[in-house]
């Protein structure tokens, strides 16, 4: 039997090409299956992400650093999957259930008594003459010390200083009162110490001229208080055009340590303003009854009616003459 030596004959371009065309219509729907399932883990992973990342923000926001919703904090937008996710950053009691919202001056871990500060006196009005006296005084240590540091030693407070009596306190000896290692010596500097005995002469003499304290305090505002109405903390001032009003006049005859600072923290802690904000469960509660006040920022040429009207028009003159 004879050998038979099979010839390849070289493969023509066109027919190299028809044979690859071929290839590609046999492999055609496996190659588009596959890039299907390709397409599908992808999608896979990136929902799978998205949950984690959902997840993170979750277990964030049950801190109560950041919450769902809006507050009277700062916050931002973030867009997913179309909608609008609002995020606020707060003090953490506006969100969570079961708790009352606040301003944002007391948060989650502020001392009880500072707590019961706030839901309890801060910005009720205050209409008795010791009672504003004790306020005066008491807001006066804050040039010194802190509203949590004051409300604690607020028995020592009381102790010395006879129950805020102006008759009483005004009869002080100063010298022992200011002398080294006394209960007094503890809680302010000496000069603190003899201006509140100052004091105490001082609104003795208002009482004898209005008849009370409080007639001349709350003469300012009309005799109601001047509601703020703010959203947010960074709205409320530390001082207003009639917290300096009220600190000239108190200097004019006679008080000593009572800048305009230190007039509106007293201020907004007897009721002549009200700074709690909107989203605060006080704010409704120390509004209630008392009309809808003034601006916190009303001019200094309203009439405060009464024989008040007289010392205003002083006071007016004297400011003019200084500017």
């Amino acid at each position: 039997m004879s050998e038979t030596k099979l010839r390849t004959r070289p493969v023509k371009p066109e027919e190299k090409e028809t044979e690859n065309e071929e290839e590609e219509k046999k492999a055609g729907p496996m190659l588009r299956r596959r890039e299907f399932l390709l397409r599908s883990n992808l999608s896979m992973d990136a929902s799978c992400s998205s949950d984690v990342s959902s997840d993170s923000f979750c277990s964030r926001a049950s801190t109560g650093r950041i919450r769902m919703g809006s507050g009277a904090g700062g916050g931002f937008r973030r867009r997913k999957s179309g909608k609008v996710l609002e995020v606020s950053v707060g003090s953490g009691l506006e969100g969570s259930a079961g708790r009352r919202m606040r301003c944002a001056w007391v948060t989650a871990n502020s001392d009880p008594c500072y707590v019961a500060f706030h839901d309890e006196e801060w910005g009720v009005p205050v209409h008795d003459d010791k009672k504003l006296f004790e306020m005066l005084v008491l807001s006066g240590a804050l040039a010194e010390l802190t509203w949590p540091a004051i409300l604690s030693k607020r028995h020592i407070f009381r102790e010395v200083f006879m129950d805020f009596d102006p008759a009483l306190v005004a009869k002080i000896n100063e010298k022992k009162l200011a002398m080294q290692g006394s209960l007094a010596g503890s809680l302010l500097s000496e000069t603190k110490l003899r201006g509140i005995v100052e004091n105490a002469r001082e609104v003795l003499k208002i009482i004898q001229q209005f008849g009370s304290f409080n007639q001349y305090i709350w003469g300012f505002t009309n005799h109601k208080p001047i509601v703020g109405r703010f959203r947010y903390q960074r709205q409320v001032p530390v001082k207003t055009p009639k917290a300096d009003f009220i600190s000239k006049d108190l200097v004019r005859r006679g008080f000593r340590g009572v800048g305009p600072t230190i007039i509106y923290s007293f201020m907004q802690v007897c009721g002549l303003t009200n700074d709690h904000l909107l989203s605060c469960f006080r704010f409704e509660e120390c509004n209630t009854g008392t009309g809808t006040g003034t601006s916190g920022n009303s001019e200094k040429g309203e009439r405060i009616g009464g024989e008040n009207e007289i010392e205003v028009l002083v006071a007016n003159v004297d400011e003019l003459s200084i500017s």
